[in-house]
């Protein structure tokens, strides 16, 4: 079994259809200049409120990709 060696950032996705939309708004953006992106977990679901409704999802995530050789 290889050994991996990962780096971590976080990212905060936004959209108004919902939280999974939010999240892969984040990958989506994330993947045009971050090589090796292997795995996310979300730390925080929050929202913006406009006029009493829900007026977009921002959901904050941690991606994991693996370094260069």
């Amino acid at each position: 079994m290889s050994e991996h060696v990962y780096k971590v950032i976080n990212l905060v996705g936004s959209s108004s259809e919902g939280t999974d939309e939010a999240v892969k708004n984040a990958l989506a953006r994330a993947s045009k200049t971050i090589r090796n992106m292997r795995w996310f977990k979300v730390v925080e679901t929050r929202g913006h409120i406009e006029n009493g409704q829900v007026g977009h999802w921002q959901v904050t995530v941690e991606v994991g990709f693996t370094l260069d050789a």
